[in-house]
């Protein structure tokens, strides 16, 4: 049986891509800050499928503490999904918290990159997968989208380069990159805001967790001799179409 961490494992596309890994014969470490959620997903699963550890993934020290205390079979990792990351605000550049911007750069691309370099050397030994969950935004601009899209950008062409690097090692990389998810993604990024999460999904029949961790699922088992570097979904309401233009009042 093959080993997968999952970063943010506490609810959403992380919490989905536990439940369908184990449903699919996985053995699943899930991360996550919410030491509760965890010990949930621990008695539905069982010890022997399941094993939770409780950090923030900006925190280093103990980030590095959970991996080196990962008991018997969870301790060699054959498959990292780096789906931990958020939004925060949607204001304008200008108007935007600086406190904000730092905290979508140290949780989408500082503890990314530190935690997939601590587990790399292994995954390299087992010839295993690094699925990392990027975004749309990383391709398309859109208002508000500013630091948030630029750490997507970022997830995006670290997962290329990393397949650079690791040719002819046996290592598969993929950038998964969703559009609209109904998840807590929105409820995060405005504080809780019940009404614009309920403005954007209400009628828009976005993708789901389940959808998401369907795919991931879908690319983790794929035959080792294949790899897809980067899959982009949306769901059909959603497309990339128009450009805004501003005009001087006549």
């Amino acid at each position: 049986m093959k080993t997968a961490l999952v970063t943010g494992a506490t609810a959403g596309i992380g919490r989905a891509c536990v439940d369908t890994l184990i449903a699919g014969g996985w053995r699943v470490i899930g991360t996550g800050r919410r030491a509760e959620r965890l010990a949930e997903l621990a008695a539905l699963h069982g010890a022997e499928r399941f094993h939770g550890a409780a950090f923030d993934v900006r925190d280093d020290a103990a980030r590095y503490a959970a991996l080196n205390d990962l008991p018997g079979d969870f301790a060699e990792v054959d498959l990292l999904v780096n789906n931990a990351g958020l939004a925060l605000g949607t204001a304008p550049a200008q108007h935007s918290e600086l406190a904000n911007w730092r905290t979508m750069i140290d949780t989408n691309v500082t503890a990314l990159v530190s935690l997939t370099h601590r587990l790399l050397p292994g995954i390299i030994e087992r010839r295993g997968a690094i699925i990392n969950i990027a975004s749309v935004a990383a391709t398309y601009p859109y208002g508000g989208g500013n630091v948030y899209g630029a750490t997507k950008a970022f997830v995006r062409q670290f997962t290329l380069n990393l397949r650079c690097d690791l040719h002819g090692t046996g290592v598969r990389v993929t950038s998964i990159e969703p559009g609209m998810v109904e998840t807590e993604f929105t409820l995060v990024r405005t504080g809780g805001n019940v009404q614009a999460h309920e403005q954007l999904y209400g009628g828009a029949q976005p993708m789901t967790a389940q959808d998401i961790a369907e795919t991931v699922r879908w690319v983790a088992d794929l035959p080792p001799h294949l790899n897809i570097n980067t899959l982009e979904l949306m769901p059909v309401s959603q497309s990339f179409a128009g450009f805004k233009v501003a005009r001087e009042a006549s």
